[in-house]
């Protein structure tokens, strides 16, 4: 198995999948939920009981499958499978998307020989229409067939869970804890509908460590702070997201907790594979052309650091102007000023990259042609310098292109 050297506490695994901790398996199939052929429903299954944790949207609009997850974990706090559908939100469909949710948690529980507790459900796609259930009937009796180890039964489950995405987002990762050898991966999806707080995504992560279920859930709970809440698209937050952690614990090493020798390792580690994943929602952002990173330091806090970046990564001016290749820094320093953050008007630094286009709040006479250029890469950097106090944070974005209208103007036709 290939791996890449990241740092001293872990590695990544080039070709890992979700499957690749121990104990898990994936796949999927298309039911007909999308008018395509493309792959439409998915899962994933643990062959023991996992010790769970999830995050989801803050939006008051939450779909039906959000509270059967919500129950499913808060029965034992451990999950044997996830079933995830795409092609359909079963979002605002009453009582009956919620029947809908929790005969797709029921169905597949006896498809595969668990207890209905042990399977959490998701759904992404359009709002406000029911399931086609006479083809979610036939694609969960079908689904068992179809969940493979390695990178087949991984790459199926990827396929299964895209909407407008354009690409699979996945990445893994090794440590070492205890002398064992232990994994953590993830899979995600996401192009629009994309804000801090959750977004349109859903979310999975896999480890084979042996840890608590309060332990889980403080880590992924910090992690998601730091990744998935520090992206946006379109600052629209969905009905549906879902973040869900399932570890197995079959990788023999003690079990985590925060006295553990190697518990910073185990966070770095999982915070990494959120990041990557966000970043990728990010750089896929529907019709997105150039994935943008604000990083602001100098603030009076982490939390005010957090603010004015997110300010800066959604202001539609912003990445409208990082579209045309417009080094135009008057629309990141007026997002800067309506965060609601305390900044010194007469001590900021912006640059574009290794461009700096106001020092102390004052015009620099950069260099126009360069900063084009730089602007027209497919990744742009905005540093944002307070001058203040140590806070710090950084946020990810797009571009903001014809093609975001184009996709979202029909994407019910």
């Amino acid at each position: 198995m290939g791996t890449n050297n990241l740092s001293s506490s872990f590695k990544i695994v080039e070709d890992g999948s979700i499957t690749t901790p121990l104990g898990f398996r994936a796949g999927g199939l298309h039911c007909g939920l999308k008018k395509t052929t493309r792959y439409d429903l998915g899962a994933i299954i643990c062959e023991v009981p996992a010790v769970s944790a999830g995050v989801y949207t803050t939006n008051v609009f939450q779909a039906a499958p959000l509270k059967v997850t919500r129950e499913s974990l808060a029965s034992e706090g451990k999950l044997r499978a996830v079933l995830v559908n795409s092609g359909n939100a079963n979002a605002c469909t009453g009582e009956q998307g919620e029947a809908d949710a929790y005969e797709m948690r029921a169905r597949f529980a006896e498809a595969v020989d668990v207890k209905a507790e042990h399977v959490a459900v998701a759904s992404t796609g359009v709002i406000g229409e029911t399931l086609k259930m006479d083809n979610v009937r036939n694609g969960i009796d079908l689904l068992p067939g179809q969940l493979l180890d390695g990178m087949e039964g991984a790459d199926g489950f990827c396929q299964a869970i895209l909407t407008t995405d354009l690409v699979q987002k996945m990445v893994c990762v090794e440590l070492e804890i205890d002398g064992q050898r232990v994994h953590i991966a993830g899979a995600a999806k996401g192009s629009g509908m994309i804000h801090p707080n959750m977004a349109t995504m859903l979310g999975f992560v896999t480890t084979d460590a042996k840890i608590g279920g309060e332990a889980l859930q403080g880590l992924l709970r910090k992690a998601t702070d730091l990744s998935f809440n520090m992206i946006t698209v379109d600052g629209d937050t969905s009905t549906n997201d879902m973040l869900i952690a399932m570890a197995s614990g079959l990788a023999a090493n003690q079990e985590l907790s925060e006295e553990h020798a190697d518990w910073a390792a185990f966070a770095a580690a999982l915070s990494y594979v959120c990041e990557v994943l966000a970043k990728a929602i990010a750089r896929d952002g529907e019709g997105a052309t150039k994935l943008v990173e604000v990083q602001v330091r100098g603030a009076v806090s982490d939390e005010s650091a957090q603010a004015i970046a997110k300010t800066v990564i959604g202001s539609s001016l912003v990445k409208s102007a990082i579209f045309g290749t417009d080094a135009n820094w008057g629309r990141i320093i007026a997002a800067v000023g309506r965060a609601g953050q305390p900044v010194n008007p007469n001590t900021v630094d912006i640059r574009l990259g290794d461009i700096v286009t106001l020092e102390a709040s004052r015009p620099t006479g950069f260099d126009e042609e360069a900063a084009l250029e730089y602007l027209k890469g497919d990744t742009v950097v905005i540093h944002v310098d307070l001058h203040m106090a140590e806070g710090a944070a950084t946020a990810w974005g797009c571009d903001l292109t014809y093609d975001y209208v184009r996709i979202n103007a029909a994407y019910r036709t």
